[in-house]
């Protein structure tokens, strides 16, 4: 991971753990990041997918929901900004594309 590029905390290049907390193939898959900080702050993410003529529409959402008060003091929430998820989805494309191609 890399915080550099939200600009929020100076932590530099560091290592975490995605943990897949949901997945129902072709539906939908939610995630969480864990890192060596605990407890894990439990923001969870997500693509909610739904077959479309020609391909499939893909919706990004995330929960804060279970967010400790320790978590609420020490970050700025939403942690990553709307036009960071949005990017999201180019990266999901060519992800997507490079595996059809092999």
């Amino acid at each position: 991971m890399d915080r550099e590029a939200l600009g929020d905390l100076p932590l530099g290049k560091y290592d975490v753990e995605v943990a897949i907390t949901k997945l129902t193939p072709g539906k939908e898959i939610d995630w969480t990041v864990e890192g060596r900080v605990r407890p894990h702050a439990r923001h969870i993410y997500g693509y909610q997918l739904e077959p479309t003529e020609g391909g499939t529409c893909v919706t990004s959402d995330y929960d804060w929901s279970e967010i400790t008060e320790e978590w609420k003091q020490r970050l700025t929430f939403p942690v990553v900004p709307e036009s960071s998820l949005t990017a999201t989805f180019g990266t999901l494309e060519r992800t997507v594309r490079r595996r059809i191609a092999t």
